[in-house]
């Protein structure tokens, strides 16, 4: 009993660190994946353009080759004068990036999904752009992207593993101390963190889906 409160600690001390990972890249990845979608969308084409790319590389490339770029090349251009102090800091910096990048993509088509006809009736109206917008096209895109949206959500729960590999000591690598010591069990037991904090995210979303419900257009 004590060897398995003893891993039940370690392990809730490392999923601390997923925890901390999850809710700083939501924070900023959000508003940062709706700027870059108005970027991809804008009339100014060299704009559109840096931000398209930019989504095009970070879509294209793996999310652990991502934090191996964001943790190790800094020194290796700067001689070693630029080094992150926490490998907490890299590993974040490059969830932000990428998955801004994910929510720019659904930001997009939630909003090109919107009929221009709404923009049309708004501006008889004698509405202005950011009226519309906020007014009018926001609510229905909050509608459309909900499911995807949560579905990435839920993805960057169990991504958060990958800071592993940047030696983070997040919940999986203080899983793997154990194996060392002839113990399998706490690797399956990290199952359990993951399944739960999935569930209430699914449960959370659903509801939100039920609350917007009444809204059909």
């Amino acid at each position: 009993m004590d060897q398995y409160w003893s891993v039940t600690q370690q392990l809730l001390t490392g999923f601390g660190e997923n925890c901390l990972l999850f809710g700083v890249t939501l924070l900023f990845a959000l508003p940062l994946g709706l700027l870059i979608s108005l970027g991809s969308m804008s009339r100014f084409k060299p704009l559109k353009a840096v931000c398209r790319i930019f989504v095009w590389i970070i879509r294209g490339t793996p999310l652990m080759l991502q934090l191996f770029v964001v943790y190790y090349i800094p020194p290796l251009l700067s001689d070693g004068s630029f080094k992150f102090s926490d490998r907490m800091t890299a590993a974040m910096i490059a969830f932000i990036i990428n998955y801004a990048a994910y929510f720019s993509e659904i930001y997009r088509g939630g909003i090109e999904a919107i009929p221009r006809g709404q923009y049309e009736a708004g501006y008889v109206l004698g509405m202005t752009k950011s009226q519309i917008f906020f007014k009018v096209v926001l609510l229905q895109v909050v509608k459309r992207i909900i499911p995807p949206m949560s579905n990435e959500i839920i993805t960057l729960v169990k991504d958060t593993s990958l800071a592993r590999v940047i030696a983070v000591g997040e919940i999986l690598k203080n899983a793997e101390q154990f194996t060392k010591q002839g113990l399998i069990w706490p690797i399956f037991y990290t199952g359990a963190f993951f399944l739960l904090f999935c569930g209430v995210l699914t449960l959370l979303f659903r509801f939100i889906e039920r609350k917007l419900d009444y809204y059909k257009g």
